[in-house]
């Protein structure tokens, strides 16, 4: 290695670790609910069961590692058109995921005003999501060293665009579950790879001379 993990590898770290607590926690705890079924009902369902925390826990976590995550984007690539709003959706996304964990779906003694707020984060989300990527890609285009990255920038901010679409106006019925799982994990995915990515380079980078 060129260069020892230090503090600005932090968003790199959290980026590559939020999306496997998040996938881990939803396998193993849907798992484990008898009568709940991860391809019939819904993410958001989950979390009346008796271990709805774990999954508010896990999405509290990615929210906000999404954000510092979010964060290291800003100080490591090179200003293109649509970087800064790129950067502030993908913060607020991590935001939104903050609400949707915090605000549950409807269900008996809840007040009215959580299901509304889950439901238009949950959308949101889905929306502000590929907008965020997309708007990110020209900058990843003129960074040299994140080149690589556009290509699948695009292919998943296209992908994103379409299975929220197909949320909105398809029909689902009998596998909603596994289809709103297929629109996190296409998410979830790119913020893997391009936090890995994000690792590599500053590994690769030589280290700053010593005064």
């Amino acid at each position: 290695m060129a260069k020892r993990l230090d503090i600005n590898s932090v968003p790199a770290i959290v980026g590559i670790v939020g999306p496997v607590v998040v996938i881990v926690g939803d396998l193993a705890a849907s798992l484990s609910i008898p009568g709940y079924s991860p391809i019939r009902d819904s993410v958001s369902s989950f979390a009346l069961t008796c271990l709805g925390w774990l999954q508010s826990i896990c999405f509290l976590a990615m929210g906000l590692l999404l954000q510092i995550f979010a964060a290291g984007l800003f100080f490591n690539i090179r200003r293109a058109r649509g970087f800064h709003v790129g950067i502030a959706l993908l913060a607020l996304c991590g935001f939104v995921l903050m609400l949707i964990a915090t605000f549950h779906m409807d269900h008996p003694g809840a007040p009215p005003i959580d299901g509304t707020i889950h439901a238009i984060a949950s959308y949101g989300l889905g929306l502000l999501f590929p907008i965020a990527i997309l708007s990110l890609a020209p900058s990843f285009k003129r960074t040299p060293n994140w080149k690589g990255i556009f290509v699948y920038t695009l292919i998943a901010g296209i992908l994103a665009f379409g299975l929220i679409i197909g949320a909105l106006f398809g029909d689902q019925r009998g596998w909603f579950g596994l289809y709103e799982r297929i629109i996190i994990l296409n998410a979830l995915v790119w913020v893997e790879v391009v936090a890995v990515h994000f690792l590599r380079v500053l590994l690769r980078q030589e280290p700053k001379p010593q005064p």
